[in-house]
């Protein structure tokens, strides 16, 4: 698999219910990569659950702005889904962008996983192309 983007997550705010198992993240960071150079914009938010059998979803959706590999200011929006069952969070990214340049990544198949941050309270989303 070949990485696409690396993601640094700063994770701003959780929401939760009480006695419930629902959270909204509310986060920033900044995208590197051979494709893509920006900062999430503000807005970015990862909604999890916890399901009756233990294990977790989340729905994350973010706006990327940045210069794309041709040096090109572009946007690129990302829907990030995903469903732990024990074996380690993998997730399914959809990309929609309105540069010329990665307009492919639209239709390829995609695969992101995370892993814990540098800084406490971050992680880092790594996505790549299958």
């Amino acid at each position: 698999m070949r990485i696409i983007f690396e993601l640094d997550i700063m994770l701003d705010e959780i929401l939760s219910l009480k006695g419930d198992r629902v959270s909204m993240i509310l986060f920033h960071g900044d995208c590197k990569g051979d494709y893509l150079r920006g900062k999430i914009l503000p807005g970015g938010v990862d909604t999890q659950r916890t399901l009756e059998d233990g294990s977790r979803s989340l729905s994350a959706r973010y706006m990327i702005r940045g210069k794309d590999l041709n040096g090109q200011e572009c946007y690129l929006f990302i829907e990030n889904n995903g469903i732990d069952v024990g074996k380690g969070l993998v997730t399914k990214p959809v990309i929609r962008t309105d540069s010329e340049a990665l307009k492919f990544l639209e239709n390829e198949e995609l695969e992101g996983s995370i892993e814990q941050g540098k800084e406490e309270g971050s992680i880092r989303i790594i996505i790549c192309q299958k």
